[in-house]
């Protein structure tokens, strides 16, 4: 059986040549996302049954030009590439790779939470811009009968004073969707001793253990010290987090956003930074992405973190979704059902 594999894939994709006569190309070759007609010719060099992509365009007029294939396996938690309707109605079994980047997004969106309320980055750079620092040779005096102290200045200009934050053990999470990466979240912001509180219009409190359940998103902004927002990127929930709920939020509050940028009225969070209507942001998705240059975020706001798409991007993702990938794989060849079969519902 004949594969064309132009995933972004781990070592472990190499089992594949047991089992298939494999062609690599696209990222998986050359580290290019292939157009739609490159894809058509590829596939039309030879009889593919099974397809297993990353980020190439698997349209209809991509599977139309496979009249055999049977199985595409996309290597993504969401995998919008690929035209499943059109798919289904072609009897193609797509499988794809939920949760393969559930833990990493977990933990790198308490690491901006930590980012923003102790103004790490603020500091990194100040430093590196050569601010807060001393000659080479220069050595602080200590008095007569008193221990060196490690507190070496302060004054409004000072470090201590500039990057003062916050801890995070005593305050309230606010988790909006408490889904497979939400729930992480709440995990490991248990370990800081924060207190855990949730909106989720899907979810019933009685199975719920150590976790307030919120009746409305509202209700949730006024109470949590730092909001994370964690839903799927459906019609509802576009700006989800508007201008009422950002003035529902504390001034004290943060915000943060590893989900999808369109979760956020972005003009509306700029304006709550600028005029201070919460405390601070962290924020790793955008509206348009790659961010503009001349974006507020970058040339104004000096109360908000911000990275470019980067929560979901570990080499464990990577590793999870081939596993993921060689288990469908081998269920297929097998006559077995799928283990992470995408169905439309």
């Amino acid at each position: 059986m004949n594969a064309l594999l132009t995933a972004e894939v781990g070592m472990k994709a190499k089992e594949l040549e047991d089992i298939l006569n494999v062609v690599s190309a696209g990222w998986m070759k050359d580290e290019v996302i292939l157009s739609e007609d490159e894809m058509v010719e590829l596939i039309k060099s030879r009889d593919f049954e099974i397809l297993i992509t990353s980020y190439d365009p698997i349209t209809k007029k991509v599977i139309d030009s496979a009249p055999h294939l049977k199985l595409i396996v996309c290597t993504r938690a969401n995998p919008v590439n690929i035209d499943l309707e059109y798919a289904a109605e072609k009897g193609i079994k797509v499988s794809y790779a939920p949760g393969r980047n559930s833990t990493c997004t977990a933990e790198y969106t308490v690491a901006l939470m930590l980012s923003i309320t102790r103004k790490i980055p603020m500091a990194y750079a100040a430093l590196k811009q050569g601010l807060h620092t001393s000659d080479a040779n220069t050595e602080t005096e200590t008095t007569e009968g008193l221990r060196k102290d490690v507190t070496w200045a302060l004054g409004a200009d000072t470090p201590y004073v500039l990057y003062k934050g916050y801890q995070l053990s005593g305050k309230v999470l606010g988790v909006v969707g408490y889904g497979s990466i939400g729930r992480r979240v709440a995990n490991l912001c248990r370990a800081f001793g924060m207190v855990i509180m949730a909106y989720d219009p899907f979810l019933s409190s009685e199975n719920l253990e150590d976790v307030i359940l919120t009746d409305t998103l509202e209700e949730l902004a006024e109470k949590a010290d730092i909001m994370t927002i964690h839903c799927k990127d459906v019609p509802e929930n576009f700006h989800l987090i508007n201008k009422s709920i950002l003035e529902h939020m504390k001034k004290s509050a943060y915000l943060i956003n590893t989900s999808r940028g369109v979760l956020v009225d972005e003009t509306a969070l700029v304006e709550a930074l600028r005029d201070h209507v919460i405390a601070g942001a962290a924020v790793d998705v955008f509206d348009i992405e790659p961010i503009a240059a001349d974006h507020p975020f970058i040339t104004e706001l000096n109360n908000v973190v911000i990275t470019p798409h980067l929560a979901g991007a570990t080499y464990d993702a990577i590793d999870n979704h081939t596993s993921q990938m060689l288990a469908d794989v081998r269920h297929f060849m097998n006559g077995e059902p799928l283990e992470y079969e995408y169905v439309i519902h």
